[in-house]
């Protein structure tokens, strides 16, 4: 049996071992770490989100959605589920919106780095058509054009193949906000190849986009323009 490694009382379930220990404190339903976000009391007494699962400490658990972050501000659920005095910011959804994004975009970064990550609508449309993108981005300034074209390489690969689903596709950012963290690798159209650095782009991406459209994830599917 797989030894678990030693906890306090005051920690909760950080190690990840029982899936039943992880409740939203909103909706009162377990789920998994990927499907919940971790919020911790600073020593202050403010609420942080805790994305990493890394702050010591005890912790409660939001589903990853915006409008129940939100309401357990207005309804002062985290000082109940930590039994504590705590305060949670009335901007906690907005700071846990530009978390999730900046981590999204530093993942792209290292998966450029990594050779997993190609920007540039000729490349993108070739790398849908050659089997190798697992994921499309476009940014929301994208001209309509361009990404109709790239998803049409995209339905073509969907069904000339057979598969169960078309590649994924997000419409995520303007290029002003990428260039606040990416810099000059600030994208219009983008696509996410296979490998661990990818992989971890595309998950970070579902969770987002599931944050903005109250826990539901619209991919794969056409990249509409996000609710911001």
């Amino acid at each position: 049996m797989t030894a678990q490694p030693d906890t306090s009382p005051e920690d909760d379930d950080l190690a990840g071992y029982d899936v039943n220990g992880r409740m939203c404190i909103v909706t009162r339903e377990s789920g998994s770490p990927d499907e919940l976000i971790r919020f911790v009391a600073a020593p202050d007494g403010s609420i942080i989100p805790d994305l990493k699962r890394q702050l010591p400490g005890r912790g409660c658990w939001v589903k990853v959605d915006r409008s129940l972050v939100d309401k357990a501000v207005a309804k002062k659920t985290f000082a109940r589920a930590l039994k504590a005095d705590v305060k949670a910011a009335d901007d906690l959804g907005e700071t846990v919106d530009r978390l999730l994004a900046q981590q999204l975009m530093q993942m792209m970064n290292m998966a450029r780095k990594a050779g997993q990550f190609i920007t540039g609508a000729s490349k993108v449309d070739a790398a849908i058509r050659a089997g190798a993108a697992i994921a499309v981005f476009h940014s929301t300034g994208a001209a309509d054009d361009g990404v109709r074209k790239i998803d049409q390489a995209r339905k073509a690969w969907h069904l000339g193949m057979e598969t169960e689903e078309e590649i994924p596709s997000f419409r995520l950012f303007s290029e002003s906000e990428m260039e606040g963290v990416m810099g000059q690798n600030a994208f219009i159209h983008a696509a996410v190849l296979a490998g661990q650095a990818g992989e971890g782009v595309v998950k970070r991406a579902k969770m987002l986009e599931q944050y903005r459209n109250g826990g539901q994830s619209r991919a794969p599917g056409s990249a509409g323009r996000q609710k911001q």
